[in-house]
């Protein structure tokens, strides 16, 4: 996966916008408001892109287990995000699988009034 794919994956979602709000490096990805996926650009730079996603708790320590590519998130709530390495065992297909995890999970935590403006974008 290239940094070009997953940023047009991410903005294509209803309610998404991105952001820089921590520095130059790290591209955030929003929905509503509320963060669901960021990544360094320099990861990407030196080829071991990675991103934070976040994961049910439970999910998340099976996938750690499952892929070496995994890991509890960097820099995150270690419970709720993991740090995804692309290209290695990680498919493009299953990254994609993921965001739409991280994504639908902050969907459903968003207040009534949030979602229904979601909805009508």
């Amino acid at each position: 996966m290239h940094i070009e794919q997953l940023r047009d994956y991410c903005i294509s979602k209803k309610g998404v916008t991105e952001h820089f709000p921590f520095d130059d490096n790290t591209l955030v990805f929003k929905v509503m408001n509320k963060m669901f996926a960021l990544t360094g650009i320099d990861s990407w730079e030196k080829d071991e892109a990675k991103v934070n996603l976040k994961c049910d708790p439970e999910r998340a320590l099976e996938l750690r287990g499952e892929y070496e590519s995994i890991n509890p998130g960097w820099h995150m709530n270690k419970k709720h995000w993991n740090t995804v390495t692309l290209n290695n065992d990680v498919s493009d297909e299953f990254a994609f699988e993921l965001i739409d995890h991280s994504y639908d999970l902050i969907v459903k935590s968003l207040t009534k009034k949030l979602r229904e403006e979601l909805l009508n974008l």
